[in-house]
């Protein structure tokens, strides 16, 4: 195989049932979806989303706020009708360098499976080892997505456990059938897209906005959130979108200290660009196979 062959954007093949890929929908008809992502989810620290729809394409609104506390009621959402495109925050991906080091399958479900089946207790030995022969300062192997999106490696199993948000979520996609660009062929009327909440937040915010410790759930985290949702109101972000709000909506968004709701919102407005942007949903021409790509990133050259 050569380099060509694993940067890949996969495309459906043609025919598949009767459904029509979101890129080719009327923007307006396709739901969009906006996921905070947590491997343990549960009652008090759930799964959120974020439930939108593009009225142009520079206008999303966001409908609803869901709460999904358990990793089966993730897999069931992931089985609802389409036509939707989600944005999800965590890693679809592995970097090649870990992958093909550590030994794993190097064609994407055949790895996911893998990944999964393993223990954690087990990973965490691998992914020690393969950090323990690298050179102080590049410990972590990244993918082509991350520095460009500012994003942790997706190997990393502690602060922020990236490597189990992979383990948890990637096998849930994979079982659902839905499509994943340049990763998998699946349903084109559910799309997944990799998406980062944070890629977008620091263009609207360069300080902290948010935080699990209640010690720090300050009234400066809080002016933080609104002046980011005001941003996100007018417009005044590089995705150039504006986000209009049902309801209560907005101020639900505002005062949820630890910012579930605004990441979820701003993987949304990810999703929503992506599906204005055509076939690629924005994603550059190549994409590594194993790695994936973060929706909105720049893409690398050379």
């Amino acid at each position: 195989m050569t380099v060509g062959d694993h940067l890949r954007l996969s495309t459906p093949p043609a025919g598949r049932g009767s459904q029509r890929p979101c890129c080719e929908m009327p923007t307006d008809a396709v739901a969009i979806l906006g996921i905070d992502f947590s491997s343990a989810p549960s009652q008090k620290k759930p799964i959120t989303l974020a439930h939108a729809r593009l009225l142009s394409p520079t206008t999303l609104r966001v409908e609803a706020l869901e709460a999904l506390g358990s990793l089966p009621e993730f897999a069931q959402m992931l089985c609802r009708p389409g036509p939707w495109l989600g944005g999800f925050d965590f890693p679809f991906g592995l970097p090649r360098e870990l992958v093909l080091e550590a030994g794993w399958p190097t064609d994407w479900p055949a790895l996911v499976r893998a990944f999964s089946a393993t223990p954690r207790p087990r990973l965490r030995e691998t992914l020690r080892a393969f950090c323990a022969g690298r050179p102080v300062g590049a410990k972590f192997a990244h993918r082509a997505t991350d520095r460009p999106a500012g994003s942790s490696p997706s190997m990393k199993w502690v602060n922020p456990p990236v490597a189990w948000m992979f383990h948890a979520g990637a096998p849930a996609l994979l079982e659902a059938g839905v499509e994943l660009p340049g990763l998998h062929a699946g349903d084109p009327s559910r799309v997944a897209l990799e998406a980062y909440p944070g890629l977008l937040a620091r263009a609207l915010h360069r300080g902290s906005y948010k935080s699990d410790d209640p010690a720090r759930q300050d009234a400066a985290r809080l002016a933080a959130r609104r002046a980011m949702v005001g941003a996100l109101a007018s417009g005044a972000h590089p995705l150039a979108i504006k986000v209009d709000f049902a309801g209560g909506v907005r101020r639900q968004i505002e005062d949820e200290p630890r910012g579930d709701w605004l990441d979820a919102v701003l993987c949304a407005v990810q999703a929503g660009w992506a599906l204005t942007q055509g076939a690629r949903y924005g994603l550059p021409e190549r994409v590594d196979g194993l790695e994936g790509w973060i929706v909105s990133a720049p893409a690398t050259t050379g």
